[in-house]
């Protein structure tokens, strides 16, 4: 058998079992809809349900967007226009114009879905709020319950629900046996057989349990007039061509203000519909390992609502139950969505007359199970846990703004409450990451022994702060609450703003205003490393620049890297120290007397080092060694500044460290010949003494004492550059 033939076999039947699962429910759906409006459009909403399985499953493959999808009527859609149609029932509109108003919510829902699809907000439906969407899922199951319960008991439709919970004397038995046969059926069919789709299994006991009443009660095989059961459906062309030729042309007369008063429930409708069902095509990725396309299937979606509207019938989402059993079916394809299209057109062509007969007991015995299946009860469990009783609150919320305003306001209220929890969160979390002083943080500038111990002794001058989150004026006060006791008693406070998402204006003011305040203290603010691209697609930098318009001063100093920002205060701290400490940065060259590594050596022995050495200059910006380079070299630094960088595989570098007159560096190198690690790049004009190993240890063969004095002086640095590290690395890891 060729691959294509097993393809639309595999399509044929998934699109057969989708049909199957689907099309009981879409009936009953139709029926909910058109409850308002009275028992005798029972038979209309019956229709309604059919048509938009069609109409769905023959427009939206077409589309695609997300492989195997099964578009179908549902319950949200279900609720939220049986909703629409009882306030305008209420309000004494008409049946007529009931309908046509459901007509245009539907297109107006269509036309937005489009409109989502093409603008690029598939993705952005995706972040709708849990709770939101929990709040309202149960909203719409507690609504068909509401709705479904009194057909079930087989009361007149002018009973609500507690009029007909409190009047036996109305209740059918027949309705009430029928229902509770199909709920029965629809609950434990699974656990009977999965060969056959459990909607399919309740309807047929539902309609077998209906006939064997009607043949002790005659009247019950009454087709006209009878409440129990759906009733005459005229689906001849005859009958439905001119309907929908007379909604299109009632849609070209409908007024602006008409639209308007449509609006938000059209959108409400479009932006739960598309929730629901990119919510359906996420779990079918996760199932098949597959990634559909949001925004296409958005357009799909619409375009199928669209058709539907125009052909009298009830719109849809992607419908999961249904997607998971084409798939189980062994569906390859969008044409087994297709196929669910024509198997229902057909069964319409060639079966109308029987679902004439089906039990309106029985579709709101389907539907009781559908709303306790929609409803979120394990939400209750939110209540267990203080840390959860605010999300449980906005799922009561919306439930309740649901049942007493509508769905609609129910939707905003949601949203709304969603964003004050976001809101909370936010200014709830500290924007400190860690906080550290001068003698805990360092720069990467490497400093000679002495000028470390005067920088550690004045680290207190110094405060650095790692800063987190998103800083906007509901963490405004809290950061300038923690900055406050420091700006005066500091002279320099330094921000990192490497993990800050983003920042408004009112966050910029502060931190201007916290800078005045040092300025008059005499001390500086410094904000350093201002990431020029955040997830958020905001660039800090040039934000802060312009939200703060007066040049960078001493009160407020920019900084590309924390680094840089400590080596610039370092350097003034450095300016107080004494003689000998604070001119190791002149510029005069060191001779190799004067290195700290060779300081208080015999002249003789000076001497022989100089005979191994050998005097190189570099001018600014010259590479003195590339990592990967052979070399047992070592520097020694007479004047100017090398920084080290390590290459990464962007192109790109990462600054390690920096030297300056009277260190060395390459001593990895020289310990241990092989290839260097980073390179060096002088940052200002250097003059070095460059030590080879080679050389070194043919001098260390007549002179033992001194090669051992100076591979102890190496590494008697090494371990004090080790002794730093690790105390920033304790610092940071207790921060």
């Amino acid at each position: 058998m060729s691959d294509t033939r097993k393809r639309w076999i595999g399509d044929f039947w998934g699109g057969f079992s989708a049909t199957l699962v689907a099309l009981p429910s879409a009936i009953a759906f139709g029926v909910l809809i058109y409850t308002p409006l009275g028992s005798s459009h029972d038979a209309q909403g019956a229709l309604a349900g059919i048509l938009g399985t069609i109409a769905l499953g023959l427009v939206v493959p077409l589309i695609g967007g997300c492989n195997r999808l099964i578009t179908a009527p549902s319950a949200p859609a279900a609720a939220m226009l049986a909703a629409t149609a009882a306030a305008l029932t209420a309000k004494g509109l008409a049946p007529e114009l009931v309908i046509l108003s459901l007509v245009l919510t539907t297109i107006g829902c269509g036309v937005l879905q489009i409109l989502f699809g093409t603008l690029g907000l598939g993705q952005l439906m995706k972040y709708m709020p849990f709770p939101v969407v929990s709040g309202f899922l149960t909203a719409v199951g507690l609504q068909i319950l509401q709705g479904q319960i009194p057909r079930w008991l087989g009361t007149p439709k002018s009973m609500g629900l507690w009029q007909s919970l409190t009047t036996p004397g109305a209740w059918s038995l027949t309705a009430i046996v029928v229902g509770a046969v199909t709920m029965v059926v629809m609950l434990a069919g699974p656990r009977i057989t999965r060969k056959l789709p459990a909607p399919v299994m309740a309807l047929a006991c539902g309609v077998a349990v209906y006939f064997a009443f009607a043949a002790v009660d005659h009247s019950l095989l009454v087709l006209k007039n009878n409440r129990l059961i759906i009733g005459p459906i005229d689906a001849s062309a005859g009958a439905i061509l001119p309907a929908i030729v007379e909604r299109a042309q009632a849609v070209s007369r409908v007024s602006l203000d008409d639209l308007r008063s449509l609006v938000v429930a059209s959108l409400s409708l479009a932006v739960l519909l598309s929730i629901d069902t990119l919510k359906t095509a996420l779990a079918l990725d996760a199932t098949q390992h597959e990634h559909h396309d949001s925004n296409r299937t958005l357009v799909g979606q619409g375009a199928g609502n669209l058709v539907t509207a125009l052909a009298g019938g009830v719109p849809g989402s992607g419908a999961t139950g249904p997607t998971m059993v084409n798939i189980a079916a062994g569906a390859q394809s969008n044409g087994s969505a297709l196929f669910a299209g024509a198997i229902t057109l057909a069964i319409f062509l060639a079966a109308t007359p029987v679902v004439a007969w089906l039990p309106i007991g029985a579709l709101a015995g389907i539907l009781i199970v559908v709303g306790v299946r929609t409803s979120d009860f394990r939400s209750l469990y939110l209540l267990r846990s203080t840390y959860t009783r605010l999300d449980f609150a906005v799922i009561a919320v919306v439930v309740v703004t649901a049942l007493t305003v509508g769905l609609v306001a129910a939707t905003g209220a949601g949203v709304g409450l969603a964003i004050l929890l976001f809101l909370r969160e936010q200014i709830g979390g500290s924007v400190v990451y860690r906080r550290s002083l001068g003698n805990e943080i360092f720069s990467k500038q490497s400093r000679l022994p002495d000028q470390m111990r005067f920088l550690y002794d004045h680290g207190e001058e110094t405060v650095v702060f790692e800063l987190q989150g998103s800083l906007f004026f509901g963490t405004t006060d809290q950061l300038y609450r923690t900055l406050e006791p420091e700006l005066k008693s500091r002279r320099w406070v330094v921000l990192d703003m490497r993990r800050v998402r983003s920042v408004d204006l009112t966050a910029a003011h502060m931190l201007e205003i916290a800078g005045q305040t040092m300025a008059q203290a005499g001390g500086e603010l410094i904000l350093s490393h201002l990431p020029k691209r955040r997830p958020t697609g905001q660039d800090l930098l040039v934000y802060v620049k312009t939200a703060i318009p007066k040049e960078p001063s001493r009160s407020l100093r920019l900084f590309a890297h924390l680094s840089d920002a400590l080596e610039h205060v370092e350097d003034e701290i450095l300016k107080s120290a004494p003689p000998g400490v604070a001119d190791a940065a002149c510029a005069t060259p060191l001779d190799l007397k004067d290195m700290a590594l060779f300081q208080g050596r015999q002249a003789d022995t000076i001497a022989a080092l100089e005979q191994c050495t050998e005097k190189r200059s570099f001018r600014a910006g010259e590479c003195i060694f590339e990592a990967g380079a052979e070399s047992d070299e070592m520097f020694l630094i007479r004047s100017g500044e090398v920084q080290i960088n390590l290459p990464l595989d962007d192109g790109d570098s990462h600054h390690l460290a920096s030297f300056g007159r009277g260190d060395f560096f390459g001593e990895m190198a020289f310990l241990g010949s092989g290839k260097r690690g980073a390179t060096a790049v002088a940052v200002k004009d250097a003059e070095v003494y460059v030590l080879s190993r080679r050389k070194f240890d043919a001098l260390a063969a007549e002179h033992k004492r001194l090669g051992m004095q100076v591979i102890l002086g190496v590494a008697m640095t090494l371990a004090q550059r080790l002794r730093r590290a690790d105390r920033e690395l304790r610092a940071f890891h207790e921060g």
